[in-house]
């Protein structure tokens, strides 16, 4: 049965159907921009979105043209006006990134059109990235006179590569995917009428394996990337529980029955 709820009055949509969520950052007049109401909005999405079962979660931008101009720059003078408000702002930021890296579930930025600054910062901290061959590229704080969040930063490093990070940081300028597949940021590229089909394509073959593997697998990877000896721990612990889950016994019963699996994250 198909679930939907939305937040920040409709400009962060969520839907979970047969284990796959979508988040869908709804503000195409503005390009998709997230105002601060939507990036405040993110987090209880997402915490919602897996409240619901997703096993994939699929974010993506409303409409045909764009995944996000970034953060809504045109009520900066009303909700960053000073640096107080400018660190809650950022703050703000930091959570809505951490949300989507930190979800047990794997998530699948879906992006077309532009994807440029706080945009770019959601869809590093997701876990595997398509894109049609209308996406472009962008980190545009430097233009702006503001820092682009450390942790974003951060996940740009890993997703793009020391050098490339340095140039989208450093120059603002624009890059198409073509230009940025080689770095590994991406998955795919996909012509623009299949994205929507690749991506819920990738999101059915997560779903339909082992959620407790997945949540080992993904917890592990974070451990690695973060070279933190405490989630490394809990992601052994996690994948222990495997070994004796009905899950397990469904995998081996399949193979030799020949037969698909069905998984119940148990």
């Amino acid at each position: 049965m198909r679930k939907a709820r939305v937040f920040a009055e409709g400009a962060i949509k969520t839907a979970s159907q047969d284990g796959i969520g979508a988040l869908i950052i709804d503000n195409p007049r503005r390009k998709n921009a997230l105002t601060q109401a939507m990036w405040r909005a993110i987090p209880d999405a997402m915490e919602w979105l897996t409240d619901q079962g997703s096993r994939a979660i699929i974010l993506t931008g409303a409409g045909t043209t764009d995944f996000s101009a970034g953060a809504n720059i045109s009520e900066f003078e009303a909700v960053r006006a000073n640096a107080a408000q400018a660190r809650i702002y950022e703050a703000e930021n930091s959570a809505a990134f951490a949300a989507i890296r930190e979800v047990r579930v794997p998530v699948i930025a879906a992006i077309r059109g532009v994807c440029y600054g706080g945009a770019l910062g959601l869809a590093a901290a997701a876990d595997l990235r398509l894109c049609d061959e209308t996406a472009v590229f962008a980190v545009p704080a430097a233009r702006l006179g503001l820092a682009y969040p450390a942790d974003a930063v951060e996940d740009l490093m890993k997703g793009f590569g020391h050098q490339l990070a340095r140039q989208l940081l450093y120059t603002g300028a624009a890059f198409k995917a073509s230009e940025l597949m080689a770095s590994g940021f991406l998955t795919r590229i996909t012509s623009a009428d299949t994205l929507e089909a690749e991506a819920v394509k990738l999101a059915e073959t997560i779903a339909a394996n082992a959620p407790l593997s997945i949540f080992a697998a993904k917890l592990a990877l974070r451990a690695s990337e973060a070279k933190d000896e405490d989630l490394l721990r809990e992601a052994a612990i996690l994948g222990a529980a495997t070994f004796e889950s009905a899950d397990y016994q469904e995998g081996r019963a399949a193979f030799r029955e020949k037969r698909a699996p069905v998984f119940k994250g148990e």
